[in-house]
Order: C-alpha cells, then structure tokens, then sequence
C-alpha cells in the first residue's frame, strides 16, 4: 500500500470515526431522553370535588378578527369558576370595541386597556405582569389570541394538573395543517421542540414552556420576582420564566389531547425566519447547563449530516458505512417519534421524516447562529 492510499484510508477511518461518535449523542437524546415521553401514559381526565378557579391571560395587540374568532370558545370552557383577563395592548384596530361587545355578553371577560406612552416602549412582558397583577385568583394559565382550544375541558384538564403542589404545567400548542412544505417544517420544529421540552421535563428537568398553553401559579411568578431577571430581552415570557423557575418538583405536563390548544401557523418563510431569531434571541439567557445541553443535542445532529455527506462523497466506496448509520439513527427515530406523533397529534409528519429532519436540523442550526448578529425588540 502506497502513502496515498494510506493517509486517504486513514482519513475515512477519522470521519468515519467521527459519523459514528455522533451517531452515539443523537442515540443518547432519542433512547434515553425522548423515549420518556414516548413511553409516557397521558391520564385521563380525573373527576374531582374541587377545582381551584382559574385566571385565564391574554395579550393582544391589533387581534381583532382573531379574537372574534377564538375567544368566544375560551369563554365557553367547562369550568365552574374562571375568569379571562384580555390585556389590549394599544390596538389600533377595532379590538376595543369588539371586547365592550364580548364584557356585555360574558361576566367571565375582564379587559385591561394599555395606552401608548410617547417614552415608554413596552414589550409583551409588561402586558403580561400587568394581566397578572389584574387577575384575582392564584392559579394562572396563559395562551395567544390566535388560539383555539381542543374543546370546553381544557381548562379542567389544566386546572386539574394543579394538583399535589405544583407550580407550573407545561401545556402543548400544535399549529394547524396548511397545504405547503413550510407548513410542514413548522408543524415538525414545533413537535421537536414540544418532545423536548415535556421529555425533559418528565425527567425532572424542564427547561422551558410555550405561552400558548402554559399555567402557573401567581405567588411563583412575584416570589421570582417576575421577568427581571430578563426584562431587556424582547422574548421570553413564557421559556425564560420556566427555565428560572422550575424544579425538579414543581413541573409538570398536561397533554391530553381535549387540553391541546392549536395556533395559526406563519405562512411565510421570512416571518417564520424573524420568530425562530426571536426564540433564538431569548434562549441565550437559560441556564448554562440547559444550553449547554441544547446546544449538543443540535450541533450533533447537524454535524452527523455533515461528516456523513463529506464521507460519502469522499468514499463513495464505503457508502454502506454511512448508510448503516444513517438507517440505524433513522429507525431508532421511527420508534420513539411515532408514539409521540400520535400523543401530539401530528403523526403524519411521520412519513416526511428523512426530509424534515435533515432542514430542520440545518435551518435551525444556521438561523441560531445568525440571531447571535441580531437583535430584536418588539413583540408585534
């Protein structure tokens, strides 16, 4: 064997090497982290004497057409005392008018108007801690005015999950089925994100929630002194207050397909792009060893298709190597996704999984990576 075909065998060796030491991470998070969600027996609705009541919080600005639209299903939950605080956050379109209409038909509907102030630029989360401060009742459960409850038992599933303790439930907010392979890759990073967050979550370690279905109690949120710990940055009233507050012991997760609440998804890939900058925006701010964790399980990804692709068009040869690899991780997914595809309702997504696996992971990756350059300060 001649130096050349030494060193070329050697460097198949190293990428190969290297494919299959990241293999052994992404086998790590599909086997052993999400399989707890895989393996987890959602509960029935459980029949209680007593519910604590509810205050139901919603921010909105300029949400006129989807507040006519989804919040009369909010105001008809089954549940025997709740109340819903709608913060207007200075709407320029008709939303105050609609809500005077919906307090005369409701005795549930509390508005809480804020005006425009010439200095004060303000974000989503002084809505929020406004709404709360408004709310007369402990028990918090939170969600957007583009969303639409599952059905009328919801609160009761959310209000039930309070039940030996707990401070926080972490809730699930699929997005709708539109015709287009971007609605795909959303509804697919939604579920991603969805199974990480409750799987890690059921493992004692939760990191974060979505405000589109997210409750938590009211002394939690002033004993942590609220957001201001991370009131400068734009994002974050929901996963940044979750990540500072939960514990092994006060989290848990309700998704029960009556307490699934389903949200308008973004139709184009450019406001798609300026959300995923926001998230990316406020999950700087996680604790270290939650990004640290974050950070592994989607470079790893990232880099597998890398030095897989770099090894099959360097050895093409070996092509059976890679495709070992990539058949083994891709059937340990088949596993573990489809129980929880069906619990989170999108198990259809299943059958595009070789391709959205592959631009989830390199869309996520390269967008992080750009909201590092990027600052954004506004919610609407």
């Amino acid at each position: 064997m001649d130096i050349f075909s030494q060193i070329a065998e050697n460097a198949f060796i190293l990428l190969s090497g290297i494919c299959g030491l990241l293999l052994l991470f992404q086998l790590y998070y599909i086997l052993s982290v999400y399989s707890k969600l895989a393996l987890y027996k959602i509960p029935s609705l459980p029949v209680k004497s007593s519910l604590p009541p509810l205050s139901v919080i919603i921010c909105a600005r300029n949400e006129e057409e989807n507040l006519r639209r989804n919040l009369p299903h909010i105001l008809a939950q089954d549940y025997p005392a709740f109340e819903v605080i709608l913060v207007n956050d200075f709407s320029e379109d008709e939303t105050k008018w609609l809500l005077r209409d919906l307090c005369a038909q409701s005795p549930y509907l509390k508005v809480v108007e804020i005006a425009e102030h010439v200095r004060l630029k303000h974000g989503k989360k002084f809505a929020v801690t406004l709404g709360i401060k408004a709310a007369q009742y402990e028990h918090l459960v939170f969600t957007d005015a583009d969303c639409i409850p599952q059905s009328d038992q919801w609160l009761k599933h959310m209000g039930s999950s309070f039940d030996g303790g707990e401070e926080i439930v972490l809730g699930y907010s699929p997005y709708l089925k539109k015709p287009g392979f971007l609605n795909a890759l959303i509804r697919f990073e939604t579920f991603h994100t969805a199974m990480s967050y409750l799987s890690y979550a059921l493992r004692k370690n939760a990191y974060m929630g979505v405000g589109r279905n997210l409750a938590y109690t009211k002394s939690l949120f002033f004993r942590g002194k609220g957001f201001a710990a991370h009131m400068h940055i734009a994002s974050g009233d929901d996963d940044l207050f979750v990540n500072q507050n939960a514990t092994p012991h006060n989290t848990v997760i309700c998704i029960h397909p009556e307490a699934q609440v389903w949200s308008e998804p973004k139709t184009t890939f450019s406001a798609y792009a300026r959300q995923k900058t926001r998230h990316a925006g406020a999950s700087k701010a996680y604790k270290p060893s939650h990004r640290r964790m974050l950070a592994t399980q989607l470079v790893t990804a990232f880099l597998f298709y890398v030095f897989a692709t770099a090894t099959l068009v360097a050895y093409p040869q070996y092509g059976y190597v890679v495709a070992g690899m990539y058949l083994f991780r891709l059937l340990a997914q088949l596993l573990v996704y489809y129980p929880i595809m069906k619990k989170l309702q999108v198990k259809g997504l299943l059958w595009g999984l070789p391709v959205l696996d592959f631009v989830y992971y390199c869309y996520i990756c390269l967008n992080g990576f750009a909201a590092l350059y990027k600052k954004d300060v506004k919610w609407k």
